[in-house]
């Protein structure tokens, strides 16, 4: 998994809805996966949390015929908790502030979320990937399989 695209993608998002205080990426079993959140905000704790939500909100929209849950926004006192699904094992936790546009909020993040799926998948175009022309990064050299040779040797004995 990428976690550099991941950390890339909350920010962008961040950085297109003003209000947008933190963001958090949780499997689906409420373990986290990345958190760009404030100090006073415990992201394990968080990602748990929106997890066991997902759980109710998935069970509300099948009870009620409406669908695959998509997302559910929550409002308090000093602004809101949005979830939403990213394909079946992740989710994704937006807080915002009072002054959140949540329509904004709804446009940008639909994008967004097929992004981040496509990276905790694997699916797609790297989003790191060296565009064509550029020089590509040294990777450095890897270590030999010893089971290939193992394999090779089984593959012609008795031959």
């Amino acid at each position: 998994m990428n976690h550099e695209a991941l950390a890339r993608e909350m920010r962008e998002l961040r950085e297109q809805v003003p209000g947008i205080t933190d963001t958090a990426l949780a499997a689906a079993d409420g373990m986290l996966i990345a958190a760009d959140t404030a100090d006073t905000i415990d992201p394990e704790s968080l990602a748990a949390i929106a997890a066991a939500g997902l759980g109710i909100a998935r069970r509300a929209t099948a009870v009620t015929a409406r669908g695959a849950f998509r997302q559910t926004v929550t409002y308090g006192s000093q602004g809101l908790a949005a979830f939403y699904a990213v394909g079946d094992t992740a989710l994704m936790i937006v807080l915002g502030d009072e002054g959140i546009d949540l329509e904004r909020l709804h446009e940008r993040t639909r994008p967004a979320l097929g992004r981040i799926g496509s990276i905790l998948t694997g699916a797609g175009p790297d989003p790191l990937a060296v565009p064509a022309g550029a020089a590509p990064l040294t990777a450095p050299p890897t270590a030999p399989d010893a089971l290939v040779g193992v394999a090779a040797d089984t593959a012609t004995e008795g031959v």
